[in-house]
């Protein structure tokens, strides 16, 4: 399980996988100083509830990953995790597409 840290203030968990995929949309976005929102489904351990951070270039953020090992990145799931990113509602955690020819690891990265 890794973390985000946000603004050094807010630890947030999420699977390596899905928190490689998110560094890599957050990161296009904020590269392009574009804020946004990014909403997720909270862990039943706090309240089963959701969240949402406004997104923004000036606010740091941490990525921490509990394995040694890169994952292996779907480009359709980066598509569609930019595609909400880039809607007014703003970044959503979507199921990452199971049928992808689009998978590299990070050797072919």
């Amino acid at each position: 399980m890794g973390m985000l840290t946000y603004d050094s203030t807010l630890t947030v968990d999420f699977e390596d996988r899905v928190l490689a995929h998110l560094q890599l949309v957050i990161g296009a976005k904020l590269r392009r100083n574009e804020a946004f929102y990014f909403s997720w489904k909270d862990d039943p351990k706090i309240g089963d509830g959701r969240s949402t951070l406004w997104m923004h270039p000036t606010i740091p953020l941490h990525f921490k990953y509990s394995g040694s090992k890169s994952p292996a990145v779907n480009r359709d799931w980066i598509d569609e995790l930019m595609l909400t990113a880039n809607a007014p509602g703003g970044l959503q955690i979507v199921p990452e597409p199971t049928h992808s020819a689009n998978v590299t690891t990070d050797d072919e990265a």
